[in-house]
């Protein structure tokens, strides 16, 4: 083993021990591991956990009421009731994420982050634990996007969330539509019902619980998927042990029914990965 490790390249042995090391300890109360993080949490008797409280279904806060909901914040709540500590949730969002990691604002990012390379060069993550296709959003009774090949027209303008991993994808799937990245406070919505934009890709997940929450919408599906993003949570390189601490609570979820039910709940039923 020692020896097929070492001839892999350096991301990939990390990649391997950490994988390894959660399988050993996958069974293990997580109270008891080591490592930097893990004694922070600890000692601090809270884990903080990095957000991005617009995502629909994962970890949305409600404008009227300010509590928090979705998928990863059941999900959030069972890892820190597993550590033995209280959550604390910070705010973030896609262009901020690594940022908020690398400078230790939070210690994990728990809201279905895409696993892409560009973050993989930054970030450590866990293994995927649920994977969603990608739509557009456009309003009901538009007369300009009806199906997914009326998107990529020259005067056509499409919103992505700046620094998510649908922005990257449409810039090299759409040659003639102008594709425009929003940054908070700005919101996709915003941009489309003013009409300054025609449409907004977005991930299966958030276009589902849009539906359901808004009437004017209209999900436009591609003919065939054309892109799927695997989702883990995501870390600070540079501690394994709390690398593994994350892997094995994803193993536990998986296994256990947790991650299944988590989906269910909030509408995304037939997104888990086993």
């Amino acid at each position: 083993m020692r020896r097929q490790m070492q001839g892999r390249p350096p991301r990939l042995r990390s990649r391997a021990a950490a994988l390894l090391l959660a399988a050993a300890l996958a069974a293990v109360s997580p109270a008891l591991l080591a490592g930097p993080v893990a004694e922070r949490v600890q000692a601090r008797g809270t884990v903080r956990v990095c957000i991005w409280p617009s995502y629909q279904g994962v970890t949305y806060r409600d404008p009227r009421t300010r509590a928090l909901s979705g998928m990863d914040i059941d999900l959030s709540r069972h890892f820190a009731r597993e550590l033995g500590v209280q959550v604390d949730y910070v705010d973030s969002s896609m262009d901020s994420i690594v940022g908020d990691l690398v400078d230790e604002r939070c210690d994990i990012a728990m809201f279905a982050l895409g696993i892409l390379l560009p973050r993989l060069r930054q970030l450590q993550f866990s293994q995927p634990y649920l994977r969603s296709s990608v739509l557009a959003v456009t309003t009901k009774g538009s007369s300009v996007v009806r199906q997914w090949s009326d998107l990529d027209r020259p005067g056509i303008a499409v919103a992505v969330q700046s620094g998510a991993a649908i922005q990257s994808q449409a810039e090299q799937q759409f040659r003639h539509a102008r594709i425009v990245p929003v940054r908070l406070p700005d919101t996709r919505e915003r941009e489309l019902l003013s009409g300054r934009v025609d449409a907004f890709m977005t991930t299966s997940v958030y276009a589902r619980q849009l539906a359901l929450r808004a009437e004017w919408v209209q999900i436009v599906a591609p003919p065939s998927p054309s892109f799927t993003v695997p989702a883990g949570y995501a870390v600070r390189p540079g501690d394994a042990e709390w690398l593994a601490t994350v892997d094995a609570f994803v193993a536990r979820i998986k296994r256990d029914g947790r991650l299944r039910e988590a989906t269910g709940r909030h509408g995304l039923g037939g997104m888990a990965e086993p």
